[in-house]
């Protein structure tokens, strides 16, 4: 009687080796490679290592923007401690730095990138269309107000930090300031600066939650079309150098519609041949 030869599935570890006593040359290297390397000590079985040294890069690179080892491990969905043994040696267990990870482990750290506070920011300029004054928002939030008016759109923050606008932001955002006893000169003053620098408001972000914190997002909140229009015209204009009504004819409207969004808002008018 014979009995049938199992083939691998495949031949991209050591399985086929190990489980169906492949005798391909590559295969048969790549098992005795991965034998030494586990008794040497610098593989674990049953698991694929590569080498730390990028993501150990891209952490120092996001401490040196003033990320902490804490936030990053947050970020990441990983453990403090796998974050800290990448760049820091471990006593504990009598070595050095970590010299190799898992790709997931990898692949969840190399994606962090550096959280500014452009969220934040949004959502207390949002706040103040309901009369919140930056002041009366970080209090809420536990923050210094001196430390929330001196932020930046790029201003690296850490993920405490943003958590606490988040959670002031969603206590908040069904209310007024009045509700609070917020002095009417405040709320006033708030608001008026929310209108004048066409701070997009809390409805508008209701529906665009996933993007409140991403700084690549522009949004065109209190924006018209008109204005859109001029902006675009201003742009093939000047850049790729066509007339008014060759741009006219690129943008789809009619070249009187050019000229009145451009009487409209001047700054993006653009002296050109009929």
């Amino acid at each position: 009687m014979t009995t049938a030869v199992r083939e691998a599935p495949h031949h991209r570890n050591t399985v086929c080796v190990k489980l169906y006593g492949c005798q391909l040359p590559d295969c048969r290297t790549r098992f005795n490679e991965r034998r030494r390397a586990i008794k040497a000590g610098t593989q674990q079985p049953g698991r694929i290592l590569i080498d730390a040294s990028e993501v150990r890069e891209h952490i120092l690179a996001l401490q040196e923007l003033g990320m902490s080892l804490t936030g990053i491990a947050r970020l990441a969905g990983v453990h403090h401690p796998t974050v800290c043994a990448f760049v820091h040696p471990q006593p504990s267990k009598r070595r050095g730095r970590r010299q190799q990870t898992t790709p997931e482990t990898a692949a969840k750290i190399l994606s962090v990138k550096p959280l500014t506070v452009i969220g934040a920011l949004r959502r207390m300029q949002a706040l103040a269309h309901l009369g919140w004054p930056v002041s009366h928002v970080a209090r809420r939030a536990g923050i210094s107000p001196r430390r929330a008016w001196e932020l930046r759109p790029h201003t690296v923050i850490s993920v405490g930090f943003a958590e606490r606008i988040a959670v002031a932001y969603e206590e908040l955002r069904g209310t007024t300031a009045e509700d609070h006893g917020v002095e009417a000169w405040k709320t006033a003053r708030s608001r008026q600066r929310a209108e004048a620098n066409r701070w997009p408001n809390t409805h508008y972000w209701a529906d665009r939650m996933d993007v409140i914190d991403d700084p690549h997002f522009e949004p065109m909140y209190g924006v018209t079309k008109r204005e859109i229009v001029a902006q675009d015209a201003h742009w093939v204009m000047t850049t790729i150098g066509l007339d008014r009504a060759a741009a006219a004819a690129r943008l789809g409207v009619s070249k009187a519609y050019i000229d009145h969004a451009f009487r409209d808002h001047p700054q993006y008018a653009v002296e050109a041949a009929a």
